[in-house]
């Protein structure tokens, strides 16, 4: 069970989502994430400023950094995801799988790795700055 906060007010501004977001990616990078990245798509897209964009070896190991990443934002006193889709699909429905946590001001994306090549979000956004961060 993903521990209760509220957000602090500076997790509301550009820093803190930033903060937020580079905690999701660390959260995913120490644990089973493969090949995490932080791209800036705030400037082209209206509804979120950053993608978090990860993934695992098999349905188990997306489960688990999902669950990693609510746990360890929550932890460092950041919000809960305001959705999460795809987490009733887990069971690779049509062979892909693609779980999205919401926070608004970032999405935090896990895939299995053959979902990851299919849908190739960092070609998409390839024009788009990547965030470095402590562990990627």
């Amino acid at each position: 069970m993903t521990p209760e906060t509220t957000a602090p007010a500076e997790a509301r501004t550009f820093e803190g989502l930033h903060e937020w977001a580079l905690e999701a990616a660390r959260a995913a990078d120490q644990g089973l994430g493969r090949d995490t990245v932080v791209i800036d798509v705030g400037d082209v897209l209206s509804v979120t400023d950053l993608f978090v964009i990860t993934s695992g070896a098999n349905r188990r190991q997306v489960r688990a950094i999902v669950d990693d990443v609510e746990q360890m934002v929550a932890v460092a006193g950041g919000p809960r995801p305001l959705r999460v889709e795809g987490a009733e699909r887990s069971e690779m429905v049509g062979g892909h799988l693609w779980i999205l946590l919401d926070y608004a001001g970032f999405v935090v994306h896990v895939f299995d790795e053959e979902s990851r090549a299919h849908y190739d979000l960092e070609r998409l956004w390839s024009d788009r700055p990547r965030i470095p961060f402590d562990g990627g």
